[in-house]
């Protein structure tokens, strides 16, 4: 590969794919870089023995019509209408999911809900304070009760850390507009229904044969521009306030690319340790403060046609290992062969952990057994299984994770032609909407548009809430 580049991306999930397609269709010349053998990055779909299934079940849902149009134009002919059903599984029955309190109450019973209510007046009493964790603004929304019923011991699998240390700016996003008062008055009350808080998406598209297929559509347009696989960058050299190279790596070469401008959604914190000359110590702390949750994905291919009716299942309580089951069957009957089924269980932990170093054997086998003693399946009907690990999943947000955060913005602002892109290159919390959106626009600021890519992400309603 020979020339100069008008930019290079760094990583082929929809992030850079998404800024890479936008630069091609401009006639710019652009590389994109990607460590693994297939695009997509978190939203990949695998495809195993005629089964197929994604990295934890990736809903599409957008309000930015322009983002929409894209992909519907992209996956013209591919798309299927899914429902969104998702239930709460614990105590051996259904809650919803969402979280909707009353139903909570209901199913909790006369006394239990006795205790939430009276515990949640007593919280309303007291002085607000401004949230810092995640278990101050449950508890002040919700009650201490029903936090140590429903949110506790979820938040703490998937996150790994105890509820006062996740930062509230997570969950005031991923659940705002509802409390505990707002679902009594709104059931008996019967508020005016202009004045009720907004709720979840019921359907949504989805392609048929997986959402790795956005991405993979996305390359294909990417084309005669080069998407190179398999090459993991391992050094960035800058001078002079502006980003030079880029150096990569696949079993057997080694490739430098050389651009005017340069893309990366590759996770921050390796970003920034593979500048040449590195950056100053404080930067480097910095990168080492900020982690990522890894999962990892395991997949029971089941000789039935279905299990259940639900797009997602998720399981709090700890003695159940994983956090969330989904059916890839019940958002595309295209993602298993005639009369088979599947079921795709989620793992949280820390890559170097136990779970993590699991062989593939033991953790099919630990995983059918849990569905077996939840009453999913019988261990009979199992016919095969495939195991994924996948790193830097979720951007863990620590509280006073934000102090070390802007260390490193402040220090990468200074180049001139880099511009961070995507959920693991922001380390933000974005959803695949989200995470193309910053890539255009970042293609767009090669173009002499002037975009903020922070403010993507921002509203003040939650993406995924509709009136």
């Amino acid at each position: 590969m020979s020339g100069r580049f008008n930019a290079v991306v760094l990583g082929a999930g929809l992030a850079g794919l998404a800024a890479a397609y936008t630069l091609s269709k401009s006639r710019r010349r652009v590389a994109v870089i990607e460590k693994e053998p297939r695009v997509g990055g978190l939203s990949k779909t695998v495809v195993h023995r005629g089964f197929r299934f994604d990295l934890g079940g990736h809903r599409f849902f957008t309000k930015n019509q322009e983002i929409g149009d894209l992909v519907i134009r992209l996956l013209d002919g591919e798309l299927v209408l899914a429902r969104r059903n998702s239930k709460i599984f614990m105590k051996g029955r259904y809650f919803d999911y969402p979280l909707r309190p009353l139903n909570a109450l209901l199913g909790l019973g006369v006394c239990e809900s006795a205790r939430i209510l009276l515990d949640y007046s007593r919280e309303r009493l007291r002085p607000r304070r401004n949230p810092v964790s995640l278990e101050d603004w449950v508890v002040a929304n919700f009650g201490r009760e029903l936090f140590n019923i429903f949110f506790k011991e979820y938040s703490e699998k998937v996150w790994g850390i105890s509820c006062d240390r996740i930062s509230a700016e997570w969950v005031a996003q991923r659940i705002r507009g509802l409390s505990l008062s707002v679902a009594i008055k709104d059931a008996l009350l019967k508020l005016n229904r202009r004045h009720r808080p907004p709720t979840l998406i019921r359907e949504f598209l989805y392609p048929e044969k997986g959402i790795g297929r956005i991405a993979e559509r996305l390359a294909e347009e990417v084309s005669p521009n080069p998407v190179l696989l398999g090459f993991s960058v391992c050094g960035i050299r800058h001078s002079g306030g502006r980003i030079q190279s880029v150096t990569a790596r696949n079993c057997d070469s080694e490739i430098t690319v050389e651009a005017d401008s340069y893309i990366s959604s590759i996770p921050l914190p390796r970003l920034v340790k593979m500048l040449s000359p590195p950056p100053p110590e404080e930067v480097l702390r910095a990168a080492e403060r900020l982690r990522f949750r890894d999962t990892v994905i395991v997949a029971i291919m089941v000789n039935r046609p279905r299990v259940t009716r639900l797009s997602w299942i998720y399981l709090p309580e700890k003695k159940v290992p994983f956090g969330r089951v989904h059916e890839p069957n019940n958002w595309s009957e295209s993602m298993s062969p005639r009369g088979k089924t599947s079921l795709v269980a989620e793992y949280f932990c820390f890559s170097g952990e136990r779970l993590w170093s699991m062989s593939a054997g033991e953790l099919a086998q630990l995983t059918v057994e849990h569905l077996e003693s939840l009453g999913f399946l019988r261990e009979d009907e199992v016919i095969d299984s495939r195991v994924v690990r996948v790193p830097n999943a979720y951007p863990l947000l620590e509280v006073g994770y934000r102090r070390h955060y802007e260390v490193i913005l402040d220090y990468l602002s200074r180049f001139e032609n880099l511009q961070l892109v995507g959920r693991t290159g922001m380390f933000r919390y974005h959803n695949m909407d989200h995470a193309m959106e910053t890539g255009i626009k970042a293609a767009r600021n090669l173009m002499g548009e002037r975009h903020n890519l922070l403010e993507v992400n921002c509203a003040a309603e939650y993406i995924e809430e509709v009136r």
